[in-house]
């Protein structure tokens, strides 16, 4: 036999997904992360599940993992000693930065300081036109002067960005050639290799981040395969890209800056791959766990995907095409919105008397009050125990043992006395806040894009997620909801259902008018040359290689542009004419508005390769026989009742396919736990999905 297994770090969390590739059969896993060394999670993780599935180490095909320790990085500062090579007179470049701010009357805002500060920072004597020709030849001894400097600084990593470099490379390819004689063993990211687009400044911070945290990263995904290799498993290490593919280790070793968001997305990949199954083109997936909850949105099958991005202290997608706080990050990255609402968000009164929930967490140490490991502020999770919608027995199939007079003391301490109300009612207003965060996030995603969430399904998943996807569904008056079989650990899944990709991209400004189709082809076959050698060194080729073409457009004038899927062929002159509809149509949806007579122009191609990875068959579950009967009853509270409910609790893995129940109903099983509310009624489709929706009045 042959598995697959993946393996998804969260903020309190450590899923484990485990496939057998022949029958589909699934075995999960969830352990406490461990933030001082995510590693020790993982391989927790790892042979917890191998050991419980009884499977050998050796019979494991790949390794697939989703992380988040890219991010953590830059957030907390952890990131390498980098050094920063311009063209003379720009050494200014990261500090300059850009004159625009995330809230335009903020007098004090601050912007994040360079990753490499100035006193790294040099400039060689060279100078490109826009069009690449040389105005001032390159000095190689002004470059061995740098290096120099460089080495007298003990710089770990080095970023190299030259002005005009993504029309001719030539220079940057030299400069790096000189520094890699100059400095053994220091990795060196050249602009034009890791995003040879135009704007200097988001050209060299997605080069100095690619620079800052790649021997971070290679360090831990180095040590993931040693310890993978100690405990006798060989498979290859894939990693998640932000982008929603996956790339090999040492891929993502030398651009690690393609897996800044690498954890969030598998996710909103698994929720595409399970709407594509379900017959469901549009979704909006919701993905609540410990710590955070992340929504993203799937158009046609395919997740949104953004290359305006920041990460850092505000990591956040760009809102109207921008990106205004912490460093610009320009690689495709799947659109979310997060927001700090998951189980372990800490409740609090402010100065002002008002109830708030997060953005603070509890996270995985202590956690909330409940666990029994310290935490002493209430969380959503512990407002859920007091609202009766967690069994406190059966946490984690029973492995986490739940104190209720804990957290009820908790809430009523630190949330009830202040605000003068009763226990069940500050409960209930910490549970209703966070659904409001969650509402507006599905707002921003869906809404302020131009889409109407009520044609949407809605996906809930993570941990948290089905305790609150159903609020959420009624407040946006989504027709359906959809909890995937085990939806704890979904993220995890979806690592397993992703292909292998390549993104690549080229600067081509032109008029869309005086496009050569010959000049684009050219590009194009340039990039995908590219991309077919880079998975043919990851194992695929063939025609399991497949391409996939954008074109970046604006209207002349314009400073930001929307990206526009390529009618398949050459760019012809009725081609042209059909990307110039798509791409007013594009404008008119997202900005309201479209001008069809003013003129177009094409700025960058863009290039997606993708390496198919079979997937793994879905197994049918068994016909149920007869009514489900529920385990127990409890009280729980539901506002819509107005108090406590005598409410049937299920076991999920006694509900057959076609089963049916009617609100209100809890679900419970190891890893989650789905509440049904009233005038919701729940049905078991044919592989296990729980489908939630209004029962008619």
């Amino acid at each position: 036999m042959s598995s697959r297994l993946a393996i998804d770090i969260g903020g309190t969390f450590t899923d484990a997904t485990l496939i057998d590739e022949e029958t589909g059969a699934v075995a999960i896993a969830k352990v406490s992360s461990t933030p001082a060394d995510p590693s020790l999670g993982f391989m927790e993780a790892a042979q917890r599940i191998l050991a419980e599935s009884g499977v050998a180490a050796s019979d494991v095909r790949f390794v697939v993992h989703g992380t988040t320790v890219a991010t953590n990085a830059i957030i907390e500062g952890n990131v390498a000693r980098s050094g920063f090579v311009t063209t003379e007179g720009f050494r200014d470049l990261l500090e300059i930065a850009r004159q625009t701010r995330p809230t335009l009357y903020d007098t004090r805002f601050e912007k994040p300081p360079p990753l490499v500060p100035r006193d790294r920072a040099f400039g060689v004597r060279e100078r490109l036109g826009p069009e690449g020709d040389v105005v001032t030849p390159l000095d190689d001894d002004s470059v061995r002067a740098v290096g120099a400097a460089l080495r007298d600084a003990s710089v770990e990593s080095v970023a190299v960005c030259l002005l005009h470099a993504y029309v001719n490379p030539a220079h940057e390819l030299r400069v790096g050639e000189i520094l890699a004689e100059m400095l053994p063993g220091v990795p060196i990211s050249l602009s034009s290799e890791v995003a040879p687009e135009f704007r200097e400044y988001l050209r060299a911070s997605t080069t100095v981040i690619n620079a800052a945290i790649r021997p971070v990263v290679a360090r831990y995904l180095e040590n993931i395969e040693r310890r993978l290799a100690d405990a006798g498993v060989s498979a290859e290490l894939l990693v998640m890209q932000s982008s929603g593919g996956v790339f090999g280790s040492g891929a993502a070793a030398r651009r690690p800056v393609f897996m800044v968001e690498s954890g969030p997305a598998a996710g909103v990949i698994a929720s595409a791959n399970l709407g594509s199954v379900l017959g469901h083109a549009d979704v909006l997936s919701f993905d609540m766990g410990g710590t955070t909850a992340k929504v993203g949105l799937i158009q046609d099958g395919a997740p949104s995907v953004t290359k305006d991005y920041s990460v850092g202290s505000h990591a956040a997608p760009g809102l109207g095409g921008q990106s205004l706080s912490g460093y610009p990050v320009r690689t495709p990255v799947i659109d979310l919105v997060e927001i700090g609402a998951g189980g372990g968000s800490i409740a609090w009164v402010d100065s002002g008397g008002m109830l708030r929930v997060g953005p603070r967490s509890a996270g995985a140490d202590p956690g909330p009050v409940c666990y029994r490991r310290g935490g002493a502020e209430p969380t959503v999770t512990d407002a859920n125990l007091v609202l009766g919608r967690l069994n406190p027995g059966y946490f984690l199939g029973g492995e986490i043992a739940l104190d209720v007079d804990g957290a009820r003391e908790a809430i009523e301490e630190r949330c009830a006395k202040p605000l003068g109300l009763d226990l069940v009612a500050a409960a209930n207003g910490i549970v209703e806040i966070a659904n409001a965060a969650m509402v507006n996030a599905l707002h921003l995603i869906s809404v302020q894009r131009g889409y109407d969430p009520r044609n949407f399904v809605l996906v809930g998943f993570g941990g948290a997620g089905p305790l609150h996807a159903n609020a959420l569904a009624r407040d946006t008056e989504m027709p359906t909801l959809v909890v995937p079989v085990a939806p704890g650990i979904f993220s995890a899944t979806g690592l397993l259902g992703t292909d292998l990709e390549r993104d690549s991209s080229i600067t081509l400004l032109r008029p869309l008018d005086e496009l050569d189709e010959n000049e684009v082809e050219r590009a194009f076959a340039e990039l995908e040359a590219g991309g077919a050698a880079e998975l043919a060194r990851e194992g695929i080729a063939g025609e399991r290689v497949t391409f996939v073409r954008r074109i970046d457009m604006r209207y002349v004038g314009q400073s930001f542009e929307l990206t526009i899927p390529l009618p398949e062929g050459a760019v012809d002159a009725g081609r042209a004419e059909a990307l110039r509809g798509r791409f007013h149509a594009e404008h008119e949806r997202v900005y309201g508005f479209s001008a069809p007579g003013e003129p177009a122009e094409v700025v960058s191609l863009r290039l997606t390769t993708v390496g198919r990875i079979d997937k793994p068959p879905l197994r049918p579950l068994e016909r149920a026989a007869g009514t489900p009967e529920p385990k127990e009853r409890r009280q729980v509270f539901f506002a819509e009742a107005e108090g406590f409910v005598d409410c049937p609790i299920h076991d999920r893995y006694a509900l057959g396919a076609g089963a049916t129940l009617a609100g209100p109903v809890v679900v419970e099983e190891l890893d989650s736990t789905v509440v049904v509310h009233p005038g919701y009624g729940l049905r078991v489709d044919d592989v296990g999905n729980l489908v939630i929706r209004r029962e008619s009045a």
